[in-house]
């Protein structure tokens, strides 16, 4: 959410805003906002006359009363009647029109940073790097269920009787698999510093206001019936709300946070092919890192983050790239965002295995969390990444270390956490 002050002295730069993101149905907003403001400012600005007034006039009332002078005292009281009826008026109206305004500033989009590039949708996305190198063996892929069922690691038919599409049973050594690239993302996470959190999994409402947009809050989450009470879509969600309407003390910055969570998301709209099995599902697990920090580090707790997951799928032998999203591809919060692309050699291309962030102070502003600085208050700053998401990760794991007997290798970093194995063959 912008600062109403920003926007109020800068509508241009606003509106520019929300062209280079191609949503121009939102251009008249400002003008809409810019009008609620003023007239919110004089309604405030008449009811801060009237309580000065009413002071003033309880004093004068209170020397009358002590001179014997009760007449007059009496008629001045009518006029503090009166002028109470009009404050009431304004008060309420004062806390409709910054309803209203508040509204509004929430489907704004944030503005975004000078270095990202202007463009409508993900096609228009723009790779940044490469790591590792990219390999097609000289053998076929199949397609990742296959892999697992010849595994007897997967289940999706009876996930589809209990649950419905979007499901699946994970079994035996590729259950265990899942567990273990979890757990070592957890580890790899604690080593460089990051402090571990279980976080609920369930969060109220003006938490998901907080840290997302109306578009994805609806597209995204579950909502618990008559409970005010949603299923997290991401364990983000539930971390960043962890600090709503707190003032932290500069000391106590940067918050660097890793945390597990199961995620639930609607998911709507059709799919392709290679969206089926276990790719776009329902219910998945994903490790994520969080930071809160000072407005002047958000840049390099950036660079950090997203680091960390090329990193940490390096250590596990799988070629990734990142990708700097273009405007039109980031959620209206976001200031900045860079996808980090696994390869796949079945399909001879990348695919999205997670995704940084950093948010400015939308999120911050929206929850009311800030920051007690040596020069006064101030929000602080968010950022959120993806450690590592399977079963999207278990896709690129699977392609990345297939042998051509149908087995899996097991890189040296992830043998500890598989009981020692350095392969998973149907014949374990």
């Amino acid at each position: 959410m912008i600062d109403i002050k920003f926007l109020r002295e800068n509508p241009d730069v606003v509106k520019q805003n929300i062209k280079n993101k191609f949503q121009d149905k939102k251009l008249p907003l400002v003008d809409e906002v810019i009008e609620l403001d003023k007239e919110s400012r004089a309604v405030k600005q008449e009811a801060d006359g009237l309580r000065a007034n009413r002071n003033s006039i309880s004093k004068q009332i209170g020397t009358l009363m002590a001179q014997g002078k009760k007449e007059e005292a009496e008629e001045i009281k009518k006029q503090v009647t009166e002028n109470s009826k009009r404050l009431s008026e304004l008060e309420e109206k004062e806390n409709e029109l910054q309803e209203k305004i508040k509204k509004i500033m929430m489907v704004i989009p944030n503005i975004i940073d000078p270095s990202v590039p202007i463009g409508k949708n993900d096609s228009e996305n723009v790779e940044i790097e490469k790591f590792g190198e990219p390999v097609v063996p000289d053998f076929e892929i199949p397609y990742h269920t296959d892999i697992m069922e010849k595994l007897n690691g997967i289940d999706l038919d009876s996930a589809r009787k209990v649950a419905g599409n979007g499901f699946y049973y994970l079994i035996g050594d590729i259950a265990r698999l899942h567990s273990a690239v979890i757990t070592y993302a957890r580890d790899f996470m604690i080593n460089r510093g990051f402090t571990y959190c279980i976080p609920p999994f369930m969060i109220r409402s003006d938490v998901v206001t907080g840290v997302m947009s109306f578009d994805e809050m609806e597209a995204m989450m579950y909502k618990i019936e008559g409970e005010d009470l949603y299923l997290i879509g991401t364990s983000e969600h539930s971390m960043i709300g962890r600090f709503i309407d707190t003032i932290l003390q500069e000391e106590q910055l940067p918050q660097t946070l890793t945390s597990y969570s199961p995620c639930f998301r609607k998911e709507k709209g059709a799919h392709g092919i290679e969206e089926r099995g276990v790719y776009r599902i329902h219910q998945f697990e994903k490790q994520e890192m969080i930071v809160v920090c000072k407005p002047e580090e958000s840049k390099m707790w950036f660079e950090k983050l997203w680091q960390n997951t090329v990193d940490l799928f390096r250590s596990l032998d799988i070629p990734v790239r990142t990708l700097e999203c273009c405007s039109g591809d980031l959620a209206d919060l976001k200031v900045k965002s860079i996808d980090v692309e696994a390869w796949s050699p079945r399909q001879k291309k990348y695919f999205e295995v997670g995704s940084c962030s950093n948010l400015g102070d939308a999120q911050a502003r929206r929850l009311k969390i800030r920051v007690n600085g040596k020069e006064g208050k101030y929000f602080a700053h968010t950022l959120n990444n993806t450690v590592v998401a399977p079963p999207r990760m278990l896709i690129a794991f699977l392609e990345n270390n297939l042998n051509e007997d149908g087995s899996i290798r097991i890189p040296e970093a992830l043998r500890p956490y598989m009981g020692g194995a350095d392969i998973i063959s149907d014949g374990r």
